[in-house]
């Protein structure tokens, strides 16, 4: 455990420098991301007018998921995938304590700057338009942090796809269409639409944002669905991720880009 810890203190402070070190570059992404929003919600305000305005809190919601989720799956694919560029991925790959165990606490560490990069979009949201939500976080940060890890799990099956292929940046791309449509898929018409990712957990957090739900007011079933996603994703994703770059280690190009 304590070669776990000082791995997981490690990544983390490894993430905190890069971030520190290329201010201008972190500032400039949550500001895109934010104005992304303003033109959503101010430009559907001035065309939709008090319709839109009474829908905005879910707006907000759905989008705040939305950063959440984008940041998880590229966070996990871009740490490989810039591994592999500075030549550093077999090092990884040797480490005593598994490459396996690496990964995961890569992920997880990738899991937590996701949540803080949409904390701090969210908190601007928030300033910005007038909007009552319910911010619990006893409730918000469980449920975000299980919908986040179902797309982390995502991002590993991409990552391998990466050691393997290693440039697939429109393929990430395009793939950001799809969390706005998992987001917004409409699971109480819908109940097996449960099983993708963020789904279940997009609602709940428009539940627990928008009508005030406390976590242990949800369903059982709803609270077992919403974990069992989690880690289904991420074991498949994780089992993808092994093969993937047990199979780029036998043709000789696990530390090529």
């Amino acid at each position: 455990m304590s070669g776990i810890w000082l791995l997981s203190r490690a990544i983390v402070r490894k993430e905190w420098i890069l971030l520190k070190r290329y201010p201008l570059n972190t500032a400039a992404g949550i500001v895109a991301t934010y104005l992304f929003f303003a033109l959503a919600a101010f430009g559907g305000e001035a065309v939709a007018g008090e319709a839109f305005t009474d829908s905005l809190g879910a707006l907000v919601v759905g989008y705040f998921l939305v950063v959440l989720s984008i940041s998880a799956y590229q966070g996990t694919t871009n740490k490989i995938t810039r591994e592999s560029q500075w030549g550093t991925l077999e090092q990884l790959y040797m480490s005593p304590l598994g490459f396996g165990r690496v990964t995961i606490v890569t992920t997880a560490v990738t899991v937590l700057f996701s949540f803080l990069w949409g904390v701090s979009v969210l908190a601007l949201m928030l300033v910005t338009v007038d909007v009552s939500l319910r911010v619990d976080l006893l409730t918000v940060v469980p449920i975000a942090v299980l919908a986040i890890t179902s797309i982390a799990g995502i991002g590993l099956v991409l990552a391998g796809i990466a050691v393997l292929y290693k440039r697939i940046g429109e393929l990430i791309g395009l793939l950001q269409f799809g969390i706005f449509g998992l987001v917004a898929a409409p699971v109480a018409d819908s109940p097996v639409l449960s099983v993708l990712p963020v789904v279940q957990g997009s609602a709940m957090l428009q539940a627990a944002m928008g009508e005030g739900v406390r976590l242990w007011e949800f369903p059982i079933a709803d609270l077992v669905v919403l974990v069992g996603v989690a880690v289904g994703y991420v074991l498949i994703g994780y089992y993808v991720f092994m093969r993937a770059t047990d199979r780029a280690r036998r043709l000789g190009v696990l530390g090529h880009y």
